[in-house]
């Protein structure tokens, strides 16, 4: 969940008119016209979410002071990426359109040691974690914006404070592609962001606790987002045409607040856009409001303008985002390796019953059980089999094709993700600790 946007190909909110009231044929249009900008792949962009601890005792709340002094200090520091605070405190970079993907490693790399050498300054550590293993969710920032999504998400349940407050991801964001059908055509992307999607929740889960204990789910993350209801985190089901079924989707779901510049937000209960722009009440919708909506929806699959990939959770070590990123890039941007995907995840497919992701059997199973799955676990193999192959054409150095070998060889190949060594260490503390655990 991010309010940055890294653009790959153009922001789906440019060239607003802010105070236009919209129609509901408008508004339909307006999103066919600009949430898919087609072309061929050229941009790629990265968003890195992390949890911020305190490096000698990580398992103890950062104060809201201790978060601000460092907060501003970073605000001095010259960086190529964009660097926002999610609610929870969570820092977020955002990278600049890359022409390739070593531009775009070497721009997050090096902001991300000058954001690392101000924490320590402090005694702070970024944290790469799916979900807060150890605290409560808590709120950090305070504004009508976020007032406004606590109390829509909290109609559904606790997830939603979760997500906003306890949550870190890998978004990687990849042109909407050609127009043209094909391996690099826009509904083909679209089509595979949906399904191989559930391969890179399995193969990158790293959140299997909350509140000090295994949650019974490699990706509390994506499971987060699952109980938060498809109408705010859903994406339509990824067969026809990608245009028409997010236009769609964009209407029918739930408005989140109608901002007022006097006075709290209104938060309305099961008010969907396209009701809005009939009804004109509690005001008339503006063109504003529809470039707001759209912000307000947390898919697994973005579009906005390009195609933002939201379903990877944070990773561990320093560079632990680059694999996930090299992955998603190679099985896109690659003529050969996004033909191999597409191939290699359609069985997947019958896994979905028509049901739109995350909101079905194939991300539940790739959230709950990871690579223990044999299917999903032989899909990513010959995943990142074919990605590994791709990354020379992409320019990749040997540094990042070695440690995409790396993560095959330690996790893909033995069936494994990241959530499995936190949950073997954590077994490991409290056997060592007759059931305190010292894990960190």
């Amino acid at each position: 969940m991010s309010d940055s946007s890294t653009t790959a190909a153009g922001d789906c909110t440019e060239h607003a008119e802010p105070r236009t009231r919209v129609t509901e044929a408008e508004v339909e249009a307006l999103v066919r016209g600009i949430c898919f900008k087609t072309g061929p792949p050229r941009r790629l962009g990265v968003e890195v979410e992390w949890l911020v601890h305190e490096e000698r005792e990580p398992q103890r709340p950062v104060t809201p002071d201790r978060l601000d002094a460092a907060y501003a200090a970073l605000r001095s520091v010259p960086l190529g990426s964009a660097l926002t605070v999610e609610p929870g405190g969570q820092l977020e970079l955002s990278s600049p359109p890359a022409a390739s993907l070593m531009e775009c490693v070497g721009t997050v790399s090096a902001d991300l040691a000058a954001v690392r050498a101000v924490l320590r300054r402090d005694g702070l550590v970024l944290a790469g974690i799916g979900h807060e293993p150890w605290h409560s969710p808590r709120r950090y920032l305070r504004e009508p914006r976020y007032d406004a999504m606590e109390t829509a998400l909290d109609r559904t349940g606790s997830a939603g404070r979760s997500m906003m407050r306890a949550s870190a991801s890998v978004q990687v964001c990849v042109d909407a592609g050609h127009e043209e059908p094909g391996p690099l055509g826009h509904g083909r992307r679209w089509w595979l962001a949906h399904t191989l999607g559930a391969v890179l929740v399995a193969a990158f889960a790293h959140s299997p606790m909350a509140g000090h204990r295994p949650t019974g789910w490699r990706s509390t993350r994506q499971l987060r987002w699952m109980e938060i209801g498809p109408g705010r985190a859903g994406a339509p089901v990824p067969d026809g045409e990608p245009r028409a079924a997010w236009a769609r989707h964009v209407l029918d779901a739930p408005v989140m607040c109608v901002r007022r510049e006097d006075g709290p937000w209104e938060v309305p209960d099961g008010l969907t856009f396209r009701e809005w722009t009939r009804s004109g009440a509690p005001r008339p919708p503006t063109r504003a409001d529809l470039d707001y909506h759209l912000t307000t929806l947390f898919p697994p699959v973005r579009p906005r303008g390009h195609l933002e990939l939201r379903m990877i959770d944070a990773q561990p070590g320093d560079d632990g985002w680059i694999v996930p990123l090299a992955v998603t890039a190679a099985l896109f941007d690659d003529p050969e390796a996004a033909e191999t995907a597409y191939r290699t995840v359609k069985p997947l497919a019958e896994r979905t019953l028509a049901l739109p992701a995350p909101h079905n059997p194939l991300w539940a199973d790739a959230a709950r059980d990871g690579l223990a799955d044999p299917e999903l676990a032989e899909a990513a193999a010959d995943c990142f089999t074919a990605a590994l192959a791709a990354l020379p054409r992409l320019g990749a150095t040997t540094e990042v094709t070695d440690a995409v070998a790396a993560y095959r060889d330690r996790y893909v190949l033995r069936g494994r993700c990241p959530a499995d060594d936190l949950l073997d260490r954590l077994r490991g503390a409290d056997a060592r600790a007759h059931g305190k655990d010292d894990l960190r």
